[in-house]
């Protein structure tokens, strides 16, 4: 990693990535709980929040949306990604080139490696061909660090979370995007083997407003830089209002009471 390779996709070395991959990785299931959420723009609307420093989307929906956003959103573009139709042993395509993200004014690329699947091997090199393209353009490089495959007993144990995100480490990442590992304790070893690293915890599914600030305000208390987040934002009814209070809780250090009484989250 380099010490400010990320700068672009973070503020004040922390960093909140709105992730909007979904609609493939997924498909359309993800925006039943808040149909509006399937027009893409509705989501980069929400990409120009004070609190967002990244909107993670697609080639295709930056080619469509982002010019239109520029100004106003830093652009993560995910590199690799496939459907939910895929039944195989973890594995990803890649969907485009650091030349082509460049080309449509990324600031960063994102690439998931699975570490453990029988793929592994293969994505690690296909990462390291991302990362040194990237490195050409100036852009920073965020590994969806997921331990899955054949070779992973459990992709949850905090042990195997930090290993994930050592991986994204060695191989140069400078943001590693992980699983909440479970406790204060399993992020403080989790940051800890990341070393120079930023590590930002992924949002995963929908949960009630307190619950998943809890979990934010545990990971950043814990030495976490951020969090990519994505249905725990648009799937709700005020994405909004539920940005307002991460604004609070990631770059201000708030409390999750006090990031409930200040914003309209779980009103």
């Amino acid at each position: 990693m380099l010490p400010t390779a990320a700068d672009a996709i973070s503020r004040d070395g922390k960093a909140l990535i709105l992730a909007y991959d979904h609609g493939l990785e997924h498909g359309p299931v993800d925006f039943d709980p808040n149909p509006d959420t399937a027009d893409p723009e509705r989501v980069f609307e929400l990409a120009t929040h004070d609190a967002v420093t990244a909107i993670a989307v697609q080639k295709g929906l930056a080619e469509a949306y982002y010019p239109d956003y520029e100004d106003a959103a830093s652009l993560l573009l995910k590199m690799n990604g496939t459907s939910n139709l895929w039944m195989g042993e973890p594995n990803t395509p890649v969907n485009c080139s650091p030349e082509y993200a460049a080309s449509l004014g990324a600031d960063a690329v994102g690439f998931t490696l699975y570490g453990g699947s029988n793929n592994e091997i293969g994505m690690a090199e296909e990462f390291r061909d991302i990362h040194e393209g990237a490195r050409d353009h100036d852009m920073g490089v965020v590994m969806w660090a997921y331990p899955r495959g054949q070779g992973v007993r459990n992709e949850t144990d905090d042990r195997t979370i930090a290993y994930a995100a050592r991986i994204a480490h060695e191989l140069g990442a400078d943001i590693a995007k992980v699983k909440y590992p479970g406790s204060p304790d399993a992020m403080s070893e989790t940051v800890r083997m990341a070393g120079r690293t930023d590590v930002v915890m992924s949002g995963g599914s929908k949960t009630n407003d307190e619950s998943f600030l809890r979990t934010v305000e545990s990971a950043m208390n814990a030495g976490a830089s951020g969090l990519a987040v994505g249905r725990n934002v648009f799937q709700r009814d005020d994405p909004v209002a539920i940005l307002d209070a991460l604004e609070l809780v990631v770059f201000e250090g708030a409390s999750t009471e006090e990031a409930l009484a200040e914003t309209d989250a779980g009103a």
